[in-house]
């Protein structure tokens, strides 16, 4: 989300040149690792100099002993900080493997059972779909539950929601499940905010609380903790993510803890990595161990030709086919928030492990992290080293005819995409939509079944009724599906208010949420070779009734619905927590001062600028203002601007605060 321009990737390693190797990287290396030091070292100043991360982390740990931990980047530029094997980092969804860990020692406690259903230890927790009742402890850990995906528009940002277990409720309460419980895996951070709150209930403890009793302490973490944002220790250094105009962001906080929201060192990471190996210093029982490191599949498993992300309880591998192939038990998990990607490869076997966390979101600590594994691997001479092998591009095959069925229109998280075929090339073309335009993602040449283009391969396949593009990826050796075919419907359904070319204004957006707004202002519109969905911002929904609309897929993540509703002769829009009004009704500047105060609901204020203007502001502290231009997006933010504004008409301006903030716009 995060991308440096290359002027200031430039300039950060100028600045860097300024500190000894010593102060900048804060090194913790053995001599005999030479190899795996220089391949770490060339990867992570690879990401930096290209402008894909501002930052790194790096550390394997080796038998219960750091062997290598080092930091690369400024932690902090206005301060002259650079990172070291200390400095935190926000971990992601790393988090994931923390509360499946937190769930079994209730397991192992005899006050949780896995197949039990939620509910029996979540009563508050109801949806307006029965099958919810039939959702185990172990579906919301293993993203089989059919829970929407992401529920908590508020749970991002720059502080702590304290009404985030409240607001999660209230929202599932009104929403529908994908898929049945168990049938499908579509990965899904809500299962984990459900497991969190079961172990809030349980344990009758805060669920920070808990973790340190449970699991920090034990396993000495001293690092690990919320996130960032709210670390109270003023001590440590924190590696902060800017702006592409680099601009310092304020420190990241994610509401959804056990889902994502913590953050350590990666050498503290690797420490609790450790912790599943057979010789380390465990806090969970044998069995737990061997239930969390065990591939714990839905019912599509299986139903495919290739493999599958091998889910465990909370991993996201729990084996690895390549690494399998030579006898090795490898467990990983992936993070990503607004502002850092992570990974986290263990070996428990082998009592290795290792960790990788960058600032940014469009960074490469995945691959990063496993070709680091397999170097070390080789270096102890515990992995055949298998050199690169070159092969001709695929010459291509005529498509088969059959394959004719899966054109069309697809779901997927990113937004919405066509498949359709080149028949002359031979080729799978894949377009993306945006603003009611198609442009090419990218092509692929069909050869030997499968469809092929440089960095991936792609196929069709149709389980149960659901026809879907799977992509393949070369460097895990696994499939998972790409996107998710939205069949044409027999009877079509529309809105009863048109929807079709509309801009929507957010109503609920908190002040601290992140710096990706984009929620805050969306188009509408439909699509007439989709009769019967509509779109609002690249999601999509299927029309279910005159103020409804509902998934128009069952396998795919982060998913959300509709509900229209009239109050004082203006449209609310409710998009699964998310509110919004048309963009019509907004109040209109055209010029001198105009003032927006919070009313008692805390609905955010919206004007609409009626003529090219500068802008200046007034604003509470806790306040903030946004503008956006939406044709093109976010033009300006308090949280990271300042002074005035140039404002093209037919912009808007929003403000979100507190009941009773008021809030000045001042044109000129």
């Amino acid at each position: 989300m995060s991308k440096l321009h290359l002027a200031t990737a430039i300039g950060l390693v100028l600045g860097l040149m300024a500190f000894s190797p010593q102060t900048a990287c804060g090194a913790a290396a053995r001599a005999d690792l030479g190899v795996t030091r220089a391949f770490a070292r060339t990867e992570a100043w690879k990401a930096v100099t290209s402008g894909h991360t501002g930052s790194a982390t790096v550390a394997i740990m080796d038998n219960g002993t750091t062997v290598y931990a080092e930091g690369f980047g400024m932690a902090d530029r206005e301060k002259g900080l650079p990172v070291d094997k200390d400095t935190l980092f926000n971990m992601g969804s790393i988090s994931k493997v923390y509360v499946a860990t937190a769930i079994m020692l209730l397991v192992d406690d005899g006050k949780v059972r896995l197949d039990a259903p939620a509910v029996e230890y979540l009563p508050d927790f109801t949806m307006a779909d029965e099958r919810y009742k039939a959702i185990t402890v172990r579906m919301l850990l293993n993203h089989a539950s059919g829970l929407p995906g992401t529920i908590g528009p508020s749970s991002f940002g720059f502080k702590y929601n304290k009404d985030f277990y409240r607001d999660v409720l209230a929202i599932l309460a009104r929403s529908h499940l994908k898929h049945r419980p168990g049938e499908f895996n579509p990965y899904c951070n809500d299962g984990f905010t459900l497991a969190e709150m079961i172990v809030v209930k349980v344990s009758g403890m805060s669920y920070l609380d808990f973790l340190r009793q449970r699991i920090f302490v034990p396993l000495d973490l001293k690092y690990t903790g919320t996130g960032v944002g709210e670390r109270p220790e003023k001590d440590l250094v924190v590696a902060r993510d800017y702006t592409p105009a680099g601009k310092a962001l304020p420190l990241e906080v994610l509401s959804l803890l056990g889902s994502g929201g913590l953050s350590a060192t990666a050498e503290d990471i690797c420490r609790f990595a450790d912790s599943f190996a057979p010789a380390g210093r465990h806090i969970l029982s044998p069995a737990s161990l061997a239930e969390m490191g065990k591939v714990q599949p839905a019912e599509i498993n299986g139903k495919l030709s290739g493999d599958l992300f091998s889910y465990g309880l909370g991993w996201d591998f729990a084996e690895l086919p390549d690494f399998k192939a030579q006898g090795m038990h490898v467990l990983g998990k992936s993070g990503g928030t607004g502002e850092y990607n992570s990974m986290l490869f263990t070996v428990p076997d082998k009592r290795i492990s290792v960790a990788v966390i960058q600032t940014g979101s469009s960074g490469n600590a995945m691959t990063f992290a496993l070709d680091l594994l397999k170097t070390y691997l080789t270096e102890k001479g515990l992995l055949a080293n298998a050199p690169a092998t070159v092969t001709a591009p695929p010459k291509g095959e005529p498509i088969p005819p059959e394959l004719a069925a899966y054109t069309g229109y697809y779901a997927r998280n990113t937004g919405p995409i066509r498949v359709g075929f080149d028949a002359a090339a031979n080729a799978l073309v894949v377009s993306s939509l945006s603003d009611g335009q198609e442009s090419r993602v990218f092509s692929a040449v069909f050869s030997k079944g499968r469809f092929h283009e440089p960095h991936s391969t792609y196929s069709f396949a149709t389980v149960d009724g659901h026809r879907s593009l799977l992509g393949h990826h070369p460097t895990l050796n696994v499939d998972s599906v790409y996107a998710e075919k939205i069949e044409p419907l027999a009877a079509p359904q529309e809105l009863a208010v048109t929807v079709d070319g509309r801009h929507w204004l957010r109503r609920n957006a908190k002040a601290f949420e992140g710096p990706a707004i984009d929620t805050f202002l969306l188009a509408s519109r439909t699509n007439a070779s989709l009769p019967g969905y509509v779109d609002f911002s690249g999601m999509i929904m299927k029309v279910t009734g005159p103020t409804t609309a509902g998934y128009p897929v069952s396998n795919t993540r982060d998913l959300i619905e509709l509900s229209l509703d009239e109050q004082d002769g203006v449209t609310w829009a409710w998009l699964s927590g998310m509110l919004f009004t048309p963009a019509d009704a907004a109040r209109t500047l055209s010029g001198g001062t105009a003032s927006l105060s919070i009313g008692s609901a805390g609905y955010n204020e919206w004007l609409k600028v009626g003529t090219d203007a500068i802008l200046s502001f007034t604003a509470p502290a806790s306040g903030r203002i946004v503008v956006i231009n939406p044709d093109s997006g976010p033009m300006y933010d308090s949280v990271t601007d300042s002074g005035e504004v140039f404002v093209p008409a037919g912009c808007f301006v929003a403000v979100a605060g507190e009941p009773g903030d008021t809030f000045g716009v001042h044109a000129r």
